[in-house]
């Protein structure tokens, strides 16, 4: 390893940001507001122009030529329901049946292309979740965005976005798409029969849905996408928070948590319930309304044409059909008043997903801030890991970690951070990750590929123990015997005949043990043989021959190593020590010279000792 000296550096760094801020919170959108369309047509419209454009066309395209044939139906069983009426009143047997025949015909198929029209309705929408799904997550992963937004507080639950918004809105979006084109074609089909039978009923037709309409969308809008909005992510951190009990429940119980957990619980579900309360009485106010506007709708056509039935101008079918029309025509320019609930839930749903496209994306992220505008830490390749003038701090954090670090790192070397708990250990090692970029200067890698990473808690992923072995790869050229065999290199030679074989697929984090998962991780290591290996306390759980015996098989394979470690034995297994002073403060020394005693060490060496806080003492 290289170093321009073995010295110590400090200083200050301005602030800057890991990623790009998310948008501030948006304010309430209102119901059929441009920015609400803005917003839907910004998540949809890629599935209609790319490259599933040609199935999602035909498949809308035939559920068009459903519709019009079921609205078509629609208008001839009105019409024979006011023909059979007629027949009755007249008491003309013949023409009561020959309408019953005519009905009958008309069910035939009017029930088949009714059902298929809701399981091609219902397939178009899954499909469509399937490839919405699918390009979230490839954004999300991509560029490890899931790791930076997991900390972003200005975005809450992306999972529930992906799982739950994603199938809300590619259902919702083809139900509202559907509805809205039927309401058209009924309106169509049936104003032609009620113009011929009143025009006077039009008329008030109009004005009657006009101002429902009207009523419905400037009362109860705004407040009930808000309040939908709220809803969601709350019952999406309650839902956080009970997973969160079952995820750390050893710990939990361990410690006898119960009491604080349930405080925590409680204070989310409380949220849920007090915005809930809200939600259900405005949406009483509004179910008052809905019924008030539809019930009137069975008194105003009878009174209207009263008068011509009456006189004998107007046959009680027709009045009956009139109805019936009215009554369609109605449903058709009210469909907003009708649906404004579901549809407040969707805009809301629709601005979660706009957020998230916002910052996983390609093409729809927020215009990148000017170069210089905040100093970021370079990512170079190179043959081997360097380090230039790099200063660290913490994303949207003024603190210094590290400032002006250099150091280079030749083939087989082994590099040993220490220093006191919080100066920056874990967080360099982010940053040689590529995880963290708050900072300046420069980090030269080769492929990360060829860099393998071992945490202190290694992640157990569900799925055999072959999967265990050679993650994070899906698949090996490795056969069982040789993975067996490197079982045996950490010594675990009897876990696979233990759990039942590599194909054995069992709950890894609760059947092994810490020390068995840290083994285990290596194992990957080994199956892997990267050039570079990184340990964060990776040996923390294991006794002293263990770790011994599994660096050793490290430095043997020739990888150069990066490790966090606090305990003096495995100094030995090093070739250098990077020592963390704090407040931006470091020193690089010779692992022979080094100790971790606060001895002093002797004249030999020739460098002047630094008394560094840790009690460590360099050569």
């Amino acid at each position: 390893m290289s170093t321009p000296h073995s010295t110590s550096k400090s200083g200050t760094a301005a602030p800057t940001s890991e990623i790009p801020a998310p948008p501030a919170r948006k304010r309430r959108v209102p119901l059929l507001s441009l920015a609400a369309w803005r917003q839907f047509v910004s998540v949809a419209k890629p599935y209609w122009l790319g490259e599933e454009k040609k199935k999602a066309w035909f498949l809308l395209t035939l559920l068009i030529v459903l519709m019009l044939a079921e609205t078509k139906f629609a208008v001839m069983l009105n019409n024979q329901a006011g023909e059979m009426t007629s027949a009755l009143a007249a008491k003309n047997g013949d023409r009561f049946w020959t309408s019953v025949r005519a009905c009958l015909f008309v069910l035939a198929f009017a029930v088949p292309i009714y059902a298929f029209y809701y399981y091609m309705r219902d397939l178009f929408a899954n499909h469509w979740r399937r490839w919405l799904t699918g390009r979230f997550l490839d954004g999300y992963l991509k560029g490890r965005k899931y790791y930076h937004l997991g900390s972003d507080s200005e975005i809450d639950n992306p999972d529930q976005r992906i799982s739950e918004d994603i199938n809300t809105f590619t259902g919702r979006s083809i139900h509202f798409l559907l509805i809205f084109l039927g309401s058209v074609m009924q309106l169509v089909a049936f104003s032609a029969v009620l113009w011929s039978i009143s025009h006077l009923l039009v008329g008030v037709l109009a004005a009657y849905a006009l101002i429902g309409t009207v009523v419905a969308l400037y009362v109860f809008g705004t407040p009930l996408i808000h309040l939908n909005f709220l809803q969601l992510r709350r019952e999406a951190d309650f839902r956080f928070s009970l997973m969160r009990l079952r995820e750390k429940a050893e710990s939990i119980a361990f410690y006898r948590g119960e009491a604080q957990e349930r405080a925590h619980i409680d204070s989310k579900f409380e949220k849920v319930f007090h915005n809930f309360a809200r939600l259900i009485r405005k949406q009483r106010s509004l179910n008052l309304f809905q019924r008030t506007f539809s019930q009137l709708t069975l008194v105003l056509p009878g009174v209207i044409l009263a008068d011509r039935v009456l006189s004998g101008e107007l046959e009680v079918g027709r009045a009956i059909q009139a109805a019936g029309a009215f009554t369609a025509v109605l449903a058709a320019v009210a469909v907003i008043v009708d649906n404004f609930e579901s549809l407040s839930r969707f805009v809301a749903g629709i601005g979660r997903l706009q957020v998230l496209s916002n910052l996983v994306l390609p093409g729809v992220q927020p215009e990148a801030e000017p170069d210089g505008a905040h100093p970021r830490i370079q990512l170079r390749p190179g043959e081997h890991i360097a380090l230039e003038a790099l200063t660290l701090h913490p994303p949207a954090s003024e603190r210094v970690l590290i400032k002006e670090l250099t150091l280079a790192l030749r083939p087989g070397d082994a590099l040993l951070i220490t220093g006191d708990s919080g100066c920056g250990k874990s967080s360099l090692l982010r940053a040689i990750a590529g995880l963290w970029h708050t900072g300046s200067g420069v980090i030269q890698h080769p492929p990360l590929d060829s860099v393998f990473f071992l945490p202190q808690q290694p992640y157990l992923q569900p799925g055999t123990l072959r999967s265990q072995l050679i993650y994070p790869s899906a698949e090996s050229s490795l056969d069982d015997e040789q993975l067996l065999a490197i079982l045996e290199q950490v010594h675990l030679p009897q876990l696979a005949e233990r759990v039942g074989g590599l194909g054995a697929v069992q709950d890894w984090e609760k059947l092994l043990s810490v020390g068995e998962q840290q083994r285990l991780a290596f194992a990957r290591v080994l199956v892997h043989a990267p050039r570079i290996v990184i340990l964060d306390e990776a040996t923390s759980a294991l006794d002293s021959g263990n770790e011994a015996s599994l660096y050793e098989r490290l430095r043997s394979s020739g990888a150069t190593l990066i490790s966090i470690a606090h305990r003096p034995a495995v100094l030995r297994h090093h070739t250098h020590v990077l020592q963390l002073l704090g407040e931006g403060a470091w020193a690089v020394h010779e692992a022979s010279g080094f100790r971790f005693d606060g001895q002093l060490p002797g004249p030999a060496g020739g460098n002047d000792p630094q008394p560094p806080p840790l009690k460590v003492v360099a050569a």
